[in-house]
């Protein structure tokens, strides 16, 4: 019987770290290498994609999981990988929903893979909003 420690078997389990680029992708590039790079954020790491990238590709080339389940907190990556299964809806730090499979990755775009930190992130800037026009200043 072959030692496990030779093997390396990914969890499913919900983790309670945060997102790190490049570990374990989830996607391997093997064509289309000479398209223009660009950089966006993954839960505040910058990242780098090529131009034409969907964001589910340029997430999964990053790391094994587009996101974690708002229901289970489960790590999802995706089902179908056309449009049809809703299973890769992802939000920016402003709280917008974008279709991974669908919206090309932009240059400094940023997004999140939890959606307790994108609560966060929108309550903040909206509780800033407020400050602001509570202060007599437009945002």
């Amino acid at each position: 019987m072959p030692s496990t420690a030779l093997y390396h078997m990914p969890s499913n389990l919900p983790s309670s770290e945060p997102a790190a680029p490049k570990r374990d992708a989830q996607f391997v590039r093997i064509a289309e290498t000479q398209r223009e790079p660009l950089s966006f954020f993954i839960d505040g790491h910058e990242v780098t994609a090529l131009q034409g990238d969907t964001l589910l590709t340029a997430v999964l080339m990053q790391q094994r999981r587009l996101r974690d389940s708002e229901f289970s907190g489960a790590p999802r990556a995706g089902f179908c990988l056309i449009g049809a299964c809703q299973d890769c809806w992802m939000r920016t730090e402003e709280g917008i929903r974008l279709r991974a499979c669908s919206t090309l990755v932009t240059q400094g775009m940023r997004v999140l893979t939890r959606f307790a930190e994108t609560a966060s992130v929108v309550a903040s800037a909206s509780a800033s909003a407020a400050a602001a026009a509570a202060n007599g200043a437009t945002p």
